[in-house]
C-alpha cells in the first residue's frame, strides 16, 4: 500500500484548496482525466461509430460494468448504467405499474430530487406519500421500530438512504431490507453517499433497488452512474425511457423484446469515454486499498474531526456518537452560511444544508490529519 502522501499526488485538483465537500462532488484523479481525453482521441482517430470505435466501447462499457459490479458485490448484468442517482431512483418510480391507493413510504430525511419525483407519482397515479419521522432517531431510537410501524398493507415501496445525506446517520439497511420483505414490500436505496464510502454486499443485504453516482464518493466525472437490481425485483419493472442499448433486434433491425438484466433501462447513445474516467477512478482506489480499509481510515478521520469539534465553544455536532461514515454535520450558533463563506475565502471547502440546518464536512480516506487540524483552527479562529 502506498502512502497517502503519494496518493494525492494523483490529484491534483486537491491544490491550493482543503477539501471537505467529497459528498457534493469528488476530486477527479488525473488519471481519470487523461483515459477521458484519451478515449476521446481514439474514437476520433477511429472514426465516431465505426466497427472499430463500436468495438472498443462496447468493451470499456463491459469494463466500467464488471468494475462496479465488483464494489458492490453483485453480478455485472444486474447493473444500469444510469448518469446520477436521480436518474437511477426514477427508473424505479416510474418502473412500478402504481395503482390508486398505493403507499409509498418516504424518510423525512431524503433529498429534494427524490422528494420531488414521489409528489409527482402521487399527483399522476393517485398514490399516498407517507412521511416516516427517521431523522428524530439520529441519536435516540430505532429507524427498524420507525418504520415497523409505518408499513402497511397498501405499501408498495420503501424509500430511504443507505447513509442519510444531511445528517451522516448509517442506516441497518440489512435489517430493514428483512423487515420490509416480510411484509412484501420492496425497499429502494438513495446510495448518493454509500457507495464509495461504504465496503458494501448488496447480495448479502438482499436490497431490491439501489440507486448511486459515480462523481462523488468514487471521485469519478459527473454524468455517470448505476442502479442495481435485485434480479427477484426485475419482474417488477417496465422501462418508461426507451431506446436501442435495451432492446434486441432481429436480423432486420426491428425490436423483439428487452435485453437481459440491467441492461433493459439503458436507453441510448452517453457520453462513453467518461465511463472510463470512472473505471480509471475505481482502480485508483483499488490500488490504495480494499473497500474495508479505506473505510476503516474514513472512520477514523472522521472521528478525528467529530472528537474534536465538540471541544469548539459555540459548535454542536448532530450526532452524539462517533460517526460511522466520512459525513460530519454540526451546528453553529450564529449564522451557518456565514461561517461556510469565510471558511472558503480562506481554502476550506464545505457546505451548509437546510434540514437540519447545518454545515456538512466530507471526508475521505485520502483527507490529511493536518488537514483537520487547520479546518479546526480555521473554524476556531471564525467564532472565538
Amino acid at each position: 500500500m502506498i502512502s497517502i502522501e503519494e496518493h494525492r499526488e494523483q490529484f491534483s485538483g486537491l491544490a491550493n484548496k482543503v477539501y471537505f465537500n467529497f459528498g457534493g462532488q469528488g476530486i477527479l484523479p488525473d488519471g481519470a482525466m487523461q483515459a477521458i481525453i484519451d478515449t476521446y482521441t481514439s474514437i476520433g482517430r477511429m472514426g465516431p461509430f465505426s466497427l472499430q470505435a463500436n468495438a472498443e466501447i462496447a468493451q470499456k462499457v463491459a469494463l466500467l460494468r464488471q468494475a462496479i459490479a465488483s464494489e458492490l458485490g453483485v453480478s455485472s448484468q444486474d447493473i444500469t448504467l444510469t448518469e446520477n442517482v436521480t436518474a437511477g431512483c426514477n427508473i424505479v418510480f416510474w418502473g412500478i405499474d402504481w395503482r390508486p391507493g398505493d403507499q409509498i413510504l418516504l424518510s423525512d430525511c431524503e433529498h429534494p430530487g427524490i422528494i420531488a419525483i414521489v409528489g409527482e407519482i402521487a399527483r399522476r397515479f393517485g398514490v399516498e406519500t407517507v412521511i416516516y419521522p427517521l431523522q428524530e432517531t439520529l441519536n435516540q431510537g430505532n429507524p427498524l421500530t420507525v418504520i415497523k410501524q409505518y408499513l402497511q398493507p397498501r405499501t408498495r415501496l420503501l424509500v430511504l438512504s443507505h447513509l442519510l445525506w444531511n445528517t451522516g446517520q448509517l442506516l441497518p439497511l440489512a435489517e430493514i431490507v428483512e423487515l420490509s420483505h416480510q411484509h412484501s414490500i420492496p425497499v429502494l436505496a438513495d446510495a448518493a453517499q454509500s457507495v464509495g464510502c461504504l465496503p458494501l454486499d448488496l447480495s448479502a443485504l438482499g436490497i431490491d433497488y439501489y440507486a448511486f453516482t459515480g462523481h462523488k464518493w468514487l471521485c469519478g466525472p459527473a454524468g455517470v452512474g448505476g442502479l442495481y437490481i435485485n434480479p427477484k425485483a426485475l419482474l417488477e419493472l417496465e422501462p418508461t425511457f426507451i431506446g436501442w442499448r435495451g432492446i434486441n433486434l432481429d436480423s432486420q433491425g426491428k425490436p423483439t423484446g428487452w435485453k437481459p438484466g440491467g441492461l433493459k433501462f439503458e436507453v441510448a447513445t452517453s457520453a462513453y469515454p467518461l465511463y472510463e474516467g470512472l473505471r480509471c477512478a475505481i482502480a485508483l482506489h483499488q490500488q490504495w486499498g480494499t473497500p474495508q480499509q479505506r473505510y476503516a481510515q474514513i472512520c477514523h478521520l472522521s472521528n478525528y474531526l467529530w472528537e474534536n469539534l465538540k471541544q469548539i465553544p459555540g459548535i454542536k455536532c448532530l450526532k452524539d456518537s462517533p460517526p460511522l461514515a466520512g459525513l460530519v454535520s454540526f451546528q453553529l450558533m450564529e449564522e451557518n452560511l456565514d461561517l461556510v463563506r469565510s471558511l472558503e475565502k480562506r481554502g476550506f471547502q464545505l457546505r451548509t444544508l437546510s434540514n437540519p440546518n447545518c454545515i456538512r464536512a466530507c471526508l475521505h480516506y485520502f483527507t490529511l490529519e493536518s488537514e483537520i487540524e487547520a479546518l479546526l483552527k480555521a473554524i476556531k479562529t471564525e467564532v472565538t
